[in-house]
């Protein structure tokens, strides 16, 4: 009996032949920021429950995301949560036939992540203001 190799997946294909292209690695974030905010969300459950759980366990969980490394993972949480909201409202529009030209793909995305980027610094900004900076 004769074996013949097989053909890979499509998909893997598509990855070995083709060079990566700025519309796949937008892709690629959208999936990697859809995981991260599931780990984001039991990071906020975590602190839910301490604050309801009394004030020696809060002040533990305001400790811990209070530090500089619970800060930068708050904020990497809240660029995920952006990102994915962004592109999500550019699959919607996708949804409608609009904006499927090579160029608006491109344009797209672009203004996508700029206005990911702006609205995380937004927030932080505005979160910081209210409190008086940090503390």
């Amino acid at each position: 009996m004769t074996t013949r190799e097989r053909p890979l997946s499509p998909h893997l294909e598509l990855y070995v032949i083709q060079k990566p292209q700025f519309t796949m690695a937008l892709s690629m974030t959208h999936r990697i920021t859809g995981v991260l905010l599931f780990f984001g969300l039991i990071i906020i459950a975590w602190w839910l429950l301490a604050v309801v759980a009394g004030p020696e366990a809060y002040a533990t969980a305001q400790q811990v995301l209070g530090s500089w490394f619970g800060r930068l993972v708050l904020l990497g949480w809240s660029f995920c949560l952006f990102y994915h909201l962004c592109n999500g409202i550019r699959h919607l529009v996708w949804d409608t036939g609009r904006g499927m030209e090579t160029q608006q793909i491109t344009r797209s995305g672009i203004a996508m992540l700029g206005i990911s980027i702006g609205l995380t610094l937004l927030t932080w900004i505005l979160a910081y203001a209210s409190r008086g900076g940090p503390t």
